[in-house]
């Protein structure tokens, strides 16, 4: 249960639908042993009625009494039961209800949590685990806060009613009655904690399935491609297997909890019968009707006693569950907020000394980094695949923080800035330009969530895009597959493209973001670009020179340092990557 205090916060929060529900429990239960009194007095009545001589029987008057008690007593089972049904209808409104509020804080909770966690976690983590961890997990611990706390409160509270009531009626009887409740304790502590083991690997595997699943729906392209459906089928086909496997095993177990609390209340049933009997005969019981109330009283346990079983699975598959949550969500995410105050940025950017090492692979990627882009100033960087280039955007947008030296935005050091202000003032189109599940005018109005029509069309007007996008029937409303697949990959850039302009930022970020466009409609897009950057700090990371040209400065990064800076005439009249470059994608373009 260590685990599962981490919920111990939202029973607090809900701590007015969790006592309520509580006290509705308890005034359902008291309704509810209203009936074996009833009846236990019913059968007295009949033993009475029956003790009494012929000629007694035959009276108008004792027929009429008796009558009338047994139909008096009949109408108030009648009424009692529907008053405790309607309470047990109010504790499930009141106790259910508040674990489905619990199920939506604690996804909320989570998935801000995934938010806030650094790029190195998404490095570390399967993106199908993740998924169950949110849905599966997270729909197990909603049924240890709902119905196994209902159950428990419901069990615990009709025990210690019924046992008083019958501790009343008879001590005697009742010890014995309760003999086998030790016995069910014990199987019960042995099969929870066999369920617990077996719980935490099935949720494991059912995690790979997810990740693996995922990944194969994400590169089912590039598997038809590659005719390897088969290969990945009875991939899937072993991995279901061994979940399969880890499942049987786990209700292999379950099932062992009903048969095992029904036959315990079946021997309470024949100790209440045999001991009553013998107490009936020696006179320690003076009615038939007691007994009869005793076997109530045990049957009235036997949903309980019963449940307690399935209740101790969903605390354990629960703990289980919450267990891979709390790993999680009790990781301190590496890049924070630590200004809460808002933050104005003009653009200034200026790396003073910087390196960064990634921390799950060591590398190195850049090292004794210095430069200043001025606001309005344009900077290109260009270096060979692996050289460094991306990490520089990755560390301006904070999405790293650096190893050694500083970074500074308007002479401010980064980690000071308020990080979503930070942010909300970048503009980033990345080399892999990701589109969601959604029309294409949402995409990229995701940039600008308020924006209206007419910025969107100039927007995709500035990336070229526009004239691609009417061509499809339903132009701007047309639903893109996942990840934009709909899209060529040089119409998912031009998007990505009009997605970052439209949030018309302060520094805007483009990570290679022409490599799928011809060079005529790549010409065209900065074209269009550096007019629209004149205001703006702008970072062009790119392996083309046509790209980098015009920018005001140039940087060459080889192996994680600056090699070469300047200008286009400057670069291409110094011996060195960016002349032997320039060199070749020129004798490349004469050759088209």
């Amino acid at each position: 249960m260590k685990e599962l205090r981490y919920l111990n916060k939202y029973f607090v929060k809900y701590k007015f639908s969790f006592l309520l529900g509580i006290g509705i429990t308890i005034v359902a239960q008291i309704f509810s042993l209203f009936t074996p009194k009833l009846i236990s007095k019913s059968l007295g009545a009949i033993e009475k009625f029956d003790k009494l001589s012929a000629h007694e029987k035959a009276s108008p008057i004792l027929n009429s009494y008796f009558k009338e008690e047994l139909v008096s007593n009949i109408l108030l089972i009648i009424g009692t039961t529907i008053i405790a049904g309607f309470l047990t209808f109010l504790m499930r409104q009141t106790l259910i209800v508040m674990s489905r509020h619990i199920e939506f804080d604690l996804k909320n909770e989570v998935f801000r949590q995934y938010e806030n966690l650094s790029q190195n976690f998404y490095k570390q983590n399967r993106t199908g685990d993740l998924m169950n961890r949110i849905s599966e997990d997270v729909s197990k611990v909603r049924m240890y806060v709902g119905p196994a706390v209902m159950y428990t409160i419901n069990t615990v509270i009709r025990f210690a009613i019924v046992i008083a009531y019958m501790y009343n009626v008879s001590p005697r009887l009742t010890f014995y009655t309760i003999l086998p409740l030790p016995l069910l304790s014990y199987a019960i502590f042995k099969l929870s904690s066999e369920i617990n083991i077996r719980s935490t690997i099935f949720q494991q595997y059912l995690s790979k399935v997810s990740s693996f699943s995922q990944e194969i729906f994400s590169g089912i392209r590039v598997i038809k491609a590659y005719s390897l459906e088969n290969q990945h089928q009875n991939n899937m086909i072993d991995l279901a297997n061994e979940s399969k496997s880890k499942s049987l095993s786990l209700a292999r177990v379950q099932s062992l909890f009903g048969p095992l609390m029904l036959a315990l209340i079946g021997i309470s049933n024949l100790v209440v019968i045999y001991f009553g009997g013998l107490m009936y005969i020696d006179g320690t019981i003076k009615s038939i009707g007691t007994i009869a109330e005793f076997i109530l009283y045990v049957n009235m346990l036997t949903w309980p006693v019963a449940s307690l079983g399935w209740v101790s699975s969903m605390v354990q598959e629960a703990e289980a569950s919450q267990k891979r949550l709390n790993e999680f969500l009790k990781i301190e995410p590496e890049i924070k907020n630590k200004n809460l105050e808002h933050s104005s940025i003009e653009g200034e950017i200026t790396f003073k000394n910087v390196s960064y090492t990634y921390e799950d692979t060591n590398i190195k990627a850049i090292q004794d980094i210095s430069f200043t882009v001025k606001k309005g100033e344009t900077l290109a960087i260009l270096g060979k695949t692996g050289a460094g280039k991306s990490t520089i955007l990755s560390l301006i947008s904070r999405l790293y923080d650096v190893s050694e030296g500083e970074i500074n935005v308007d002479g401010k050091e980064i980690s000071k800035l308020n990080l979503y202000d930070l942010r909300n003032s970048i503009g980033i189109v990345p080399q892999d330009a990701f589109l969601f599940s959604d029309s294409i005018k949402n995409n990229i109005k995701f940039g600008k969530e308020n924006a209206t029509d007419k910025e969107v069309i100039a927007a995709a007007k500035s990336a070229v895009v526009h004239d691609n996008i009417i061509g499809f029937n339903k132009q701007y409303e047309t639903i893109l597959g996942e990840r934009g697949i709909t899209l060529s990959g040089g119409q998912k850039q031009r998007v990505s493209i009009a997605r970052a302009i439209i949030k018309n930022p302060a520094i805007l970020l483009f990570d290679d973001c022409l490599s799928a466009v011809d060079t005529e409609t790549e010409e065209a897009i900065l074209n269009n670009l550096y007019e629209i950057c004149k205001d703006k700090t702008t970072i062009i990371v790119s392996h083309r020179i046509s790209s980098a040209k015009n920018a005001d400065r140039i940087l060459i990064i080889e192996d994680g340092k600056i090699t070469q800076q300047g200008s286009h005439n400057q670069l291409i009249n110094q011996e060195g990557y960016y002349a032997s470059l320039y060199l070749k994608q020129l004798s490349e373009k004469e050759l088209q």
